[in-house]
């Protein structure tokens, strides 16, 4: 039996791209056979997978699961639209969110909890996955919101299967009233939520760095019209207003009757619900927000390549 050096898996790694620990164990089930290795590697997924998890993965599907009191909007990405629809895929996502809403919004700890049926933690089964469909695949995100009383509601946008598609959303209403009422007024809000894109639940929430850096950029643009201080502080005073009812959800304009804030639709809607009703806080997936896609040239590779 070869000594499993760190040398002999420093090959290895380079050979397959696969994780350190990965490439030590596969040399000591292969008794340090850097060839037997390699194959042990790609029997398990592991080799194809680690092989593609430099390729951007900007695609892929939004889910969202809720019960009762609690639900959860997740991402799962990959490389392509074309996977999105593929059907393996679909239900790693969808049984994935019904794992993150038993078991909370912790990614990493997501990874390691066992996949339903599988045998296998949540990362093992999209391990394999990846080397089945061949592409890059990862869990990106996950978010879990619970109440004590009340429903959190959930609404995916152009939903491609029930629960899954490319924008979803969640709604936490804190209420002891009518279930079925909070339920339908918390979709009509998850689907403005979809449309308006909020950043804060309400002014208190707003992020003071954000906040800040509003207020300079305002303060700069009321200075330069040349109005005495007084007046400029006025100016900022009122678009810092113009501000929260575009960022905050309680104090926007709700898209369905264009005419009341989201504060008052809530407040309104309690007389009918038959108790308080608090919006206590919201979740807003987008597939692939904030995810820096590669472009590739492929004219200027080709010509850098006959370059030498």
């Amino acid at each position: 039996m070869a000594e499993i050096t760190a040398a002999l898996v420093k090959e290895l790694r380079e050979k397959t791209g696969a994780g350190m620990m990965d490439c030590k164990k596969a040399l000591g089930e292969t008794a340090g056979d850097i060839e037997a290795a390699i194959d042990w590697l790609r029997t398990k997924g592991l080799a194809a997978a680690a092989k593609k998890a430099g390729r951007v993965a900007a695609e892929g599907l939004v889910a969202v699961a809720a019960g009762g009191t609690k639900g959860v909007a997740v991402e799962v990405n990959a490389e392509t639209d074309f996977v999105a629809r593929n059907d393996q895929f679909q239900g790693f996502v969808s049984t994935f969110a019904q794992v993150a809403l038993a078991n909370g919004d912790d990614v990493e700890a997501l990874k390691a909890a066992e996949f339903p049926g599988a045998g296998k933690s949540v990362q093992e089964q999209l391990t394999a996955l990846i080397a089945t469909i061949g592409e890059n695949m990862n869990i990106r995100r996950a978010k879990r919101l619970e109440v004590s009383a009340g429903v959190v509601a959930s609404y995916v946008h152009s939903a491609i299967a029930p629960g899954l598609g490319k924008i979803g959303v969640l709604v936490a209403l804190e209420s002891t009233g009518d279930v079925a009422k909070l339920e339908a007024l918390g979709k009509q809000i998850a689907m403005h939520v979809a449309a308006a894109n909020p950043l804060f639940l309400d002014t208190t929430s707003v992020d003071q760095g954000a906040l800040d850096r509003e207020k300079a950029v305002l303060t700069e643009q009321a200075l330069a019209s040349g109005k005495p201080a007084a007046v400029v502080e006025k100016m900022v005073e009122g678009r810092i207003r113009k501000y929260y009812e575009e960022v905050c959800l309680l104090e926007q304009v709700f898209v369905i009757d264009q005419e009341n804030k989201i504060s008052k639709v809530v407040d309104n809607a309690a007389k009918e619900i038959g108790a308080p009703v608090k919006l206590t806080g919201f979740a807003r997936f987008a597939l692939g927000e904030g995810i820096e896609k590669e472009e590739s040239d492929f004219a200027a590779e080709v010509a850098a390549a006959a370059k030498g």
